[in-house]
């Protein structure tokens, strides 16, 4: 036991005997008496106070009690050697006395009840002094709010970085961190300097924990790993106790590595808060700062982190001497995605059929957790079906379902709606397939989904791409006009389905304008106010950037862009008007059409030019 332990084993040791000393005190207060003498009584008598009188003697003996009531309605026991002196002595002056049998005391009250105070009380504290030496650096979590609440792990190469797909790049620059870790005196021979912190940064779902567990399983050293978010409590002091705890373990561990996942939770910029800034998130933060900034130059503690909202950050936790490296974890390309892929499938019995260098080229843009996640609903479709396999037809329901939403396929629609969804898709579908930048076309389907869509139109990227071209943002917005003048063409009327299409062709072409300066009127200027974050306090009260002019200017602009893409849109439509009523008579047969089926209508259209 150490001496910790030692100081909480005598405080519990007084609280036992306190316990036991309260019971036979209690016990002896029911048995004392107020020392009634036989001369007050007779004084009582002669002045005729007293109106009754109960006689109880104890068995086989003179003795016994006399209870005594007054006229003022107090009471008075008087404990007497011989009960029947007593008797004649009330009865002379005119009272007639009650005999009755003492009570015998309780044996439950008088014997078990204080060893069973006692028995409790001792099962209790063996409880708390078991729980607290089995507990490890949580220490007794019921009676320690300060007590750092980080799992500790032993790398034990259960996860090493052969387990993390995808991630090439990011997985060579973690592997200095993990020869550091295993020969430290390699570095300190020539005087280097490795990294106090390494911040991983990036989209969620992209494997930022997975890293960091994998350089702990690599390095086969300890692994406290921890959320931001459980520094922080209602207590006053808690978050920063918290922090010195977690680095004291973690210097009785070293070589170790910290892992604070959503560090966002707890480092966000001082400062930003109405009425001050001096709460317990910034005790908490304060406390981080000093920790990472006193440690040694090489006591081999590595403290990692992951955030997806590197912006908000404190800039002092960001600079050099605590989070020295800065690694950002991207979504992975369609070499990643297909590696992934085949380690998620490893578990999961494929058909023959299923191609997972095509799955990977459907899936621009998806993360790690998102393939992982679309191989799990192919999984559950093939066992709703009874099959102990997975075929490609279910990874392409599960694509559907991830991505569009389930199809409802239940749900009543009249004919004029479905002619309606029909044509409007078919705009969209014609649109994919012309336009070289956006397409080609996956899915064309008239099945209403559970994201409230009538209908939807897929498309199929074929490839990668790192920054989007000022062409390729104007055929996205052609795109998505192309159900509304769809619409318009066919039934010389419009609807509301094409309000989210309408939504984002907006959004693509403000953006066009303020952000990236596409624009020949305005110029290259930013004038984008949104920074997707609003800090009380500080920016609450934040101005527009540029004058009522100038915005005015940005909304023409706005507008100038979505009529030309209209129009040229409306032009392409118009041209491939008889493509048009083919693929929306082929929807209204079939409800859902393939690639092959829908460009087999242009090969058709070609073909009737000739």
């Amino acid at each position: 036991m150490n001496q910790k332990s030692g100081k909480n084993f005598s405080m519990y040791f007084v609280v036992i005997i306190g316990l036991l000393l309260l019971t036979v005190w209690i016990g002896t207060f029911q048995n004392q008496n107020d020392n009634y003498t036989k001369g007050e009584l007779v004084s009582d008598l002669e002045n005729n106070l007293v109106t009754a009188v109960t006689i109880r003697p104890n068995e086989g003996a003179p003795t016994g009690s006399v209870h005594v009531d007054f006229t003022n309605g107090e009471d008075k026991v008087l404990y007497a050697t011989d009960v029947t002196v007593i008797e004649e002595l009330v009865r002379e002056y005119g009272i007639d006395p009650v005999v009755r049998d003492i009570p015998r005391e309780s044996w439950f009250l008088t014997y078990m009840l204080p060893v069973m105070v006692v028995l409790i009380a001792g099962v209790f504290i063996f409880v708390l002094i078991n729980s607290q030496n089995s507990s490890g650096n949580s220490g007794g979590k019921m009676m320690n709010f300060g007590k750092s609440r980080a799992k500790l792990s032993m790398g034990n190469g259960k996860i090493g970085l052969k387990d993390v797909a995808g991630l090439k790049e990011e997985k060579s620059e973690l592997e200095e961190i993990i020869e550091f870790l295993k020969e430290p005196a390699k570095f300190t021979r020539v005087g280097a300097r490795i990294p106090k912190g390494v911040l991983l940064e990036g989209a969620p779902g992209t494997g930022k924990t997975l890293l960091a567990k994998a350089v702990a399983g690599e390095a086969n050293v300890p692994f406290f790993s921890i959320s931001g978010s459980d520094f922080v409590e209602m207590f006053v002091g808690v978050g920063a106790s918290r922090v010195r705890d977690l680095f004291g373990e973690a210097k009785k561990n070293a070589p170790c590595i910290i892992f604070i996942d959503e560090i966002d939770a707890v480092a966000r910029r001082r400062g930003t808060g109405m009425g001050g800034g001096h709460d317990e998130r910034e005790q908490t933060l304060n406390q981080l700062l000093v920790e990472m900034d006193g440690f040694g130059v090489n006591e081999g503690i590595i403290v990692m982190a992951a955030t997806n909202r590197v912006d908000i950050l404190d800039p002092a936790i960001l600079r050099p001497g605590r989070f020295d490296r800065k690694i950002t974890v991207a979504p992975p390309d369609v070499g990643g995605r297909e590696e992934i892929l085949k380690v998620h499938s490893k578990n999961k019995p494929l058909s023959d059929d299923v191609n997972l260098e095509q799955v990977a080229q459907t899936t621009a843009g998806f993360t790690g957790a998102d393939l992982e996640n679309l191989l799990n609903e192919a999984a559950i479709t093939a066992a709703m079906e009874s099959r102990a396999f997975v075929k490609q037809e279910d990874i392409k329901k599960a694509f559907i379902k991830v991505g569009i939403g389930t199809e409802k396929k239940s749900r009543i629609i009249s004919d004029k709606e479905k002619k309606i969804t029909a044509y409007h898709e078919a705009g969209h579908a014609i649109l994919f397939h012309v336009l070289p930048d956006v397409g080609p076309v996956y899915t064309v389907s008239i099945i209403p989904t559970g994201l409230g869509a009538a209908g939807y139109t897929m498309p199929l990227p074929e490839k990668d791409e790192m920054f989007l071209t000022k062409g390729k943002m104007m055929q996205d917005i052609m795109v998505s006009l192309g159900g509304r003048i769809a619409e318009e063409i066919i039934f010389d009327d419009i609807t509301t389905g094409a309000s989210s299409d309408i939504k984002k062709a907006t959004k693509e072409a403000r953006r066009m304008v303020t952000r990236f300066g596409m624009s020949d009127h305005i110029g290259v200027v930013n004038y984008d106010d949104d920074d997707d974050e609003v800090f009380i306090g500080r920016d609450l009260a934040h101005t527009r950037s540029h004058s009522e002019m100038v915005a005015g200017e940005i909304d023409k602009e706005v507008k100038a862009i979505i009529d030309d893409c209209y129009k040229k849109a409306k032009d392409i439509i118009m041209e491939h008007e008889e493509v048009l009523h083919k693929c929306a008579e082929l929807l209204l047969e079939k409800e859902k059409i393939t690639r092959d089926e829908f460009e087999s209508l242009f090969v058709n259209f070609n073909e009737n030019d000739l």
